[in-house]
């Protein structure tokens, strides 16, 4: 798909013969040309969600990795087909290709911190955190010290975004680099962080997860992956399994499995459509699969979580063959 991506908002919608897609914009219906070239953006909740009623609908960003800072009111929160609640003060971050949506109070408070997905490697340093940062997490959060320095840092990157003052992306960077941090921290704990990094196993399976982010629709087996990475199939399965409780093959198979809800919860595409998109030559197998995956059939899946998809697909097709002999 040929657009631009020298901004933060062109929205990247899948072409097709009148089929629904999940939006994928830069940021939520925003006008390019107000926003500035940098490779973060900072806003408060009010000043987007009350564009749109609060009411944020379920859409995903191609390249951008989000941090929500929810500090006062609450919120419902929709990640990938599944639902939360959310009660400030917490946090909440959002890497890219990731389906979210919210509805807020009209009194929410909070900040928003956006920037290039590409930019967390170096942003986030260690590979421990890195991985902590590749689902969507939410992290609750109290009134204690370390919470106060989090919001603290977060006000600091707001102000400097705000203003023009000398090395102000360096500044933002610094402070960046704590928020992370910080959110690690919360959701490891110290003592689990240094763990993660003790041995090279974490390593390997970052970037497994990383590969299987790029190409789990080729439906590669986990040999092809383990020779990347310079590992034996049995030496991957073990550090996934020590790293996650899941196998190599669960992890590609789960991947597969997230899109498929995606593509049924968010689009109007049929079952048989999303099987022959993820590269599944038989849609009766692909049934099956998503069936050992999710415990329910694509079908009874769409019709929970996107109906009016499923009346579609359920409305029957005219009879083109009756209209011509009525013509003739």
């Amino acid at each position: 798909m040929d657009r631009r991506r020298d901004g933060w908002n062109y929205p990247n919608i899948a072409e097709g013969a009148g089929r629904m897609s999940i939006p994928t914009y830069w940021l939520y219906r925003d006008d390019a040309d107000a926003l500035a070239l940098d490779w973060i953006h900072c806003e408060t909740i009010q000043a987007r969600s009350r564009l749109h009623d609060y009411r944020i609908e379920p859409h995903r960003h191609e390249n951008l990795f989000q941090i929500l800072h929810l500090t006062r009111g609450g919120a419902e929160m929709a990640c990938d087909g599944a639902c939360h609640l959310l009660r400030a003060p917490c946090l909440v971050t959002v890497p890219a290709m990731t389906v979210h949506g919210f509805t807020f109070p009209n009194d929410v408070e909070g900040r928003v911190l956006t920037l290039f997905q590409a930019r967390l490697p170096a942003l986030a340093g260690s590979t421990a955190l890195q991985a902590t940062l590749g689902a969507p997490r939410i992290v609750p959060l109290d009134q204690g010290p370390a919470a106060r320095r989090l919001a603290s840092d977060i006000a600091a990157v707001a102000d400097e975004f705000a203003g023009r003052r000398p090395e102000r992306l360096t500044a933002i960077e610094a402070r960046l680099r704590l928020v992370l941090i910080a959110v690690g921290r919360f959701l490891r704990g110290e003592a689990a962080a240094a763990q993660a990094e003790a041995g090279p196993g974490l390593r390997h399976v970052a970037r497994f997860r990383d590969m299987v982010e790029r190409d789990y629709a080729r439906h590669a087996p986990v040999e092809a992956y383990a020779r990347q990475l310079g590992l034996t199939a049995v030496h991957l399965n073990r550090v996934c399994r020590e790293a996650t409780g899941m196998s190599a093959l669960m992890l590609i198979n789960a991947r597969l499995a997230l899109e498929a809800r995606r593509m049924l919860a968010f689009t109007s595409m049929s079952a048989k459509e999303v099987a022959f998109a993820l590269n599944f030559n038989d849609p009766s197998y692909f049934g099956r699969f998503f069936r050992r995956m999710t415990g329910t059939s694509p079908a009874r899946f769409r019709a929970l979580h996107n109906p009016e998809a499923q009346a579609w697909a359920d409305t029957p097709a005219p009879d083109v063959h009756a209209d011509l002999e009525t013509i003739a």
